[in-house]
């Protein structure tokens, strides 16, 4: 399954902060110079992310229900979802992790270059944007057109039997634009964040789908689902208008530096040598990214030669399944600067304590969802995507797939939350891209096996197996490589949580089974799963099940 879309992380980004492998820190005079964002700020800040990234999903969600409604699950859904592989990777790769991690940095440092005195000409970041931005739009032009090009290849490689490959070839075409528009979304929100310019960067994914689902209705009747595909499209150059007033506002500004004239520190001075340091610095993080990335590659290339509807089946299961390890991961997130810095002062206890209550919270968050995934599945899949084309067969078999994807969701979170602790430190180490690596060849192999035994749930099935493998690996490298947890301690709890989450899956599954309606069905068994499992979970004392029901008995008692 593939890693959720995250919320664009609020850098704090204070313009002076040092390149990876400049000592963790900001140094010489310029970097005290320069004033952070205030609390508020940031707060205000997180907010607005936090309120984009959430429409951006339930569009994202409308965008599936709409797709699933006009085509269904066959032969034609399959082809566009193959050709949505661009799309995925790209959003990856140019706007998620790799751009963002590179850019921000550069851009950080040459706002401070411009920042002391005597102000530099000319000015540094019209200096970066200039030596970067042509050569960037050139890259990703050729890139684009060389994917157009190589369409059929791709669909060769990507989904080999696919009985639609016409279809699939015509829509990677239309897709393969976002290449293109992607890779400038993600240049703009970098130098945007980096200026301390959040809104427009986090408005991104609310563009893209809405161009995707505006031109599905539009467009409908005159075509099939290269609608879709073509959407894809206009809603990338969204993405780019949607920045670019915001980039040129803060491109045109030149701001003086301030009354001192200080001596530019080294961060400042060795602006011209942070790509290539940070480039081999971050290619540890990049390597992690396409690595979890190629899951969704696995998953379609195993399908392609299944029944038509089988890659249909595997993306509907796998967006509604990935909600909850998303709602724990956004947990992670926003303790994620806590435990960089206390790394970086060298509390590595502090650390430690941070990330094993995280964990405790976070597991507890994915194995409720995962417990009402299991239990009402058909209810969900029935109540978001039975209409039109989309039949009750198509219900029944995404239901199944999704309750064997609900199996590893916890790997799932657990690899997302721990990878932090491994790049919070001062050098990005090699040990979580190795470890998902090995979980991928381990999910082929398993895929390989399964899916002539049990089809597409087989797929499902070594995607769990796989990233449960993985999030093993992590977990366990953690005390030699970054922080000592206490893994009996944690495994002890995981396994208490576990157990709460297996028991409220069966009072769930059962409450949903007697409830008619589907929707009553599902809201009563969600209710009780919530219930059973925290009181299986406080019988067990499993850790911060406390830390949960505090805030509930003060209610309870301030009622009394």
């Amino acid at each position: 399954m593939p890693p959720p879309t995250p919320a664009p992380p609020v850098e704090a980004a204070p313009p002076v902060e040092a390149a990876p492998g400049a000592g963790g820190a900001s140094t010489g005079g310029a970097a005290a110079l320069v004033p952070g964002p205030s609390g508020r700020f940031l707060a205000r800040a997180a907010f607005l992310t936090a309120l984009l990234t959430a429409a951006g999903a339930v569009l994202g969600l409308l965008r599936d229900q709409t797709i699933a409604h006009f085509y269904g699950a066959g032969p034609d859904t399959d082809a566009f979802l193959v050709a949505w592989t661009v799309p995925e990777v790209s959003a990856t790769l140019l706007i998620e992790d790799a751009m963002a991690l590179i850019l921000v940095p550069a851009f950080s440092l040459a706002l401070a270059r411009r920042a002391v005195r005597p102000v530099p000409e000319p000015d540094p970041v019209r200096q970066l944007t200039r030596s970067t931005l042509p050569r960037l739009f050139l890259a990703l032009s050729a890139a684009a057109a060389l994917l157009a090009l190589a369409a059929p290849w791709a669909v060769a490689v990507l989904a080999p039997g696919l009985p639609e490959t016409r279809l699939a070839v015509d829509c990677t075409r239309l897709t393969a634009t976002s290449v293109f528009t992607y890779g400038l979304a993600g240049y703009f929100s970098a130098a945007l964040r980096a200026h301390g310019n959040f809104v427009a960067p986090a408005a991104i994914y609310v563009a893209s789908n809405v161009g995707i689902i505006g031109t599905m209705l539009v467009v409908r009747d005159r075509g099939g689902v290269e609608v879709a595909a073509a959407g894809v499209g206009v809603g990338g150059v969204l993405m780019v208008l949607i920045q670019l007033p915001s980039l040129w506002r803060r491109l045109r500004e030149h701001r003086t530096g301030p009354s001192a004239t200080p001596e530019p520190g080294p961060a400042v001075s060795r602006t011209a040598t942070v790509a290539p340091v940070a480039l081999g610095l971050l290619a540890p993080v990049i390597a992690f990214a396409l690595s979890r990335q190629s899951q969704v590659l696995i998953e379609r290339f195993l399908a392609a030669p299944l029944p038509a509807g089988a890659i249909s089946h595997l993306n509907y299961a796998q967006k509604v399944a990935q909600i909850p390890m998303t709602l724990s991961l956004m947990l992670c997130t926003v303790t994620f600067p806590v435990v960089a810095r206390a790394m970086a002062a060298g509390e590595t206890d502090r650390a430690r304590r941070r990330v094993e209550r995280d964990l405790a919270l976070a597991a507890m968050i994915v194995l409720v969802g995962a417990a009402t995934i299991i239990a009402c599945a058909p209810q969900f899949i029935e109540i978001l995507f039975q209409r039109g084309e989309f039949t009750a067969a198509d219900t029944a078999a995404t239901a199944a797939v999704m309750r064997v994807y609900a199996l590893g969701l916890l790997g799932h979170t657990l690899v997302g939350a721990l990878v932090r602790c491994y790049f919070s430190a001062a050098r990005p180490l090699w040990f979580p891209a190795l470890a998902m690596v090995l979980g991928l060849v381990l999910t082929t192999v398993a895929g390989a096996l399964l899916v002539r035994v049990w089809g597409v749930l087989g797929i499902a099935a070594a995607n769990a197996l796989g990233i449960t493998t993985t999030a093993a690996l992590i977990l366990h490298g953690l005390s030699r490589h970054s922080m000592a947890l206490d893994a009996r301690f944690m495994l002890g709890g995981l396994a208490k949580l576990t157990a709460a989450a297996a028991a409220s899956t069966g009072a769930g599954w059962l409450v949903g089974t007697l409830v008619d309606p589907p929707v009553a069905g599902a809201v009563c068994a969600c209710e009780v799963i919530a219930a059973v499992f925290l009181v299986i979970a406080r019988a067990l004392r499993a850790p911060e099940i406390d830390t949960v029901l505090r805030p509930v008995s003060r209610k309870l008692t301030h009622v009394r």
